[in-house]
């Protein structure tokens, strides 16, 4: 073993020393003093004022026009990729509406996780603290789409998939270690990584009863925007990121009398796991497309709306696994496989490409021209090969 090697494995000895006595703190004096935040932020004027102006701004990677002073603020910041769980006892998740993109697909046992991409939509005013959650693991697929969002992106979860050391070897498979990725990847010494276990109360608390319900400690973990961009920026991370970032094409939205009549869409992960199965109904009026998970309304509990997005990507991907004792998965990324894309009442039967972990995938057509997306929202779904979607015109 050579002397870098060394080095670097004593560095991450450190990192998950250092996680796990933070990790094994916070559970034995965690729940005695936690605090429940009120949801309503009467405190702070900056959150509840609209912007006014002209709505000229692009944004890079929703396709959104915003307001100058939007944008004024969204480039002296970082996109935050943050991990939300999708169990169904996590639900009703807080902030999916505010995230210019969602990715979801399996962590384990044919429960789906979700990764938010928060940028110009938050910039929005809101009144809720700690608007995020609840937040989970790291997992290494997630960390290839992270990695499209320019020079080291803001990544936000509760520690993630690692080593796992037992009688002195590893127990969980190379290719599913999301924490030593995320040391090889830079992002440790660029501190771009934003472990919960390495932030403060101010960045991310455990609510046990913020639903109403109370729930179990794996379900609690919230963490707010706003506390931390701050954090980015106390540690240098703002502007600059952008010139690595490729930006999807976008386009206006079709009109009323040239929208399609593809009315719905729905999918499982895994067969048999009806608790994760997705619909998504499409709204004419709205030109949206409304989801329901597990056979229910999925509902955003900052406002209590139904999640609703303005375009809807199917992405299909082989799922490799599980891998080890530990039932990690492994989804094949990078390179090329087909898609659906649902925009406008239609769909498009296309493909996808992603030549390497720092590129952007592209999603192109049937005659192979990159599609462009609506202005909004943006969920991809990644589903494993050969599953099938449901799908037709009223």
């Amino acid at each position: 073993m050579n002397k870098k090697t060394k080095l670097i494995l004593i560095g991450l000895g450190v990192y998950f020393l250092t996680t796990g006595v933070t990790f094994g703190l916070f559970s034995k004096f965690g729940q005695a003093s936690t605090i429940v935040t009120p949801v309503v932020n009467e405190t702070d004027p900056a959150q509840q004022q609209a912007f006014q102006g002209p709505k000229t701004e692009v944004c890079p990677i929703n396709g959104v026009k915003y307001t100058k002073e939007q944008r004024k603020i969204w480039e002296d910041r970082r996109p935050l990729l943050v991990m939300i769980e999708n169990h169904e006892e996590s639900r009703p998740q807080s902030g999916l509406s505010r995230a210019d993109v969602v990715y979801e697909a399996v962590a384990e046992g044919g429960i789906t996780r979700l990764m938010g991409v928060y940028y110009c939509e938050a910039t929005e005013p809101y009144q809720r603290e700690y608007d995020l959650g609840p937040v989970r693991s790291a997992r290494t697929y997630f960390l290839d789409w992270a990695s499209e969002y320019g020079d080291y992106p803001l990544y936000v979860h509760v520690g993630g998939a690692h080593c796992s050391l037992e009688g002195g070897r590893c127990t969980t498979d190379p290719r599913a270690q999301a924490l030593e990725q995320i040391g090889q990847y830079g992002w440790l010494d660029q501190r771009n990584d934003m472990n919960q276990f390495a932030l403060s109360y101010q960045q991310c608390r455990r609510e046990p009863e913020r639903t109403g319900v109370a729930k179990a400690t794996e379900h609690t973990m919230y963490c707010d925007t706003t506390n931390l961009w701050e954090e980015a920026k106390d540690r240098g991370l703002t502007e600059g990121w952008e010139e690595d970032f490729v930006s999807w094409e976008f386009k206006d939205e079709a009109k009323p009398d040239q929208r399609g009549n593809v009315d719905e869409l729905s999918f499982d992960f895994w067969e048999g796991y009806s608790a994760y199965q997705v619909t998504w109904q499409y709204s004419q009026e709205s030109n949206s497309y409304r989801r329901y998970n597990g056979g229910e309304v999925h509902e955003e509990f900052l406002t209590g709306d139904q999640v609703e997005s303005k375009v809807v990507v199917v992405q299909f991907a082989e799922e490799i696994g599980p891998v080890d004792k530990h039932k990690h998965l492994v989804y094949e990324t990078i390179g090329s496989g087909d898609a659906l894309i649902f925009q406008d009442g239609e769909v498009i039967e296309g493909s996808w490409q992603k030549d390497s972990r720092q590129n952007r995938t592209i999603f192109y057509d049937d005659a192979g021209g990159e599609v462009k997306f609506n202005r909004g929202q943006i969920w991809i779904e990644v589903l494993p090969l050969g599953n099938q979607v449901d799908y037709e015109a009223s």
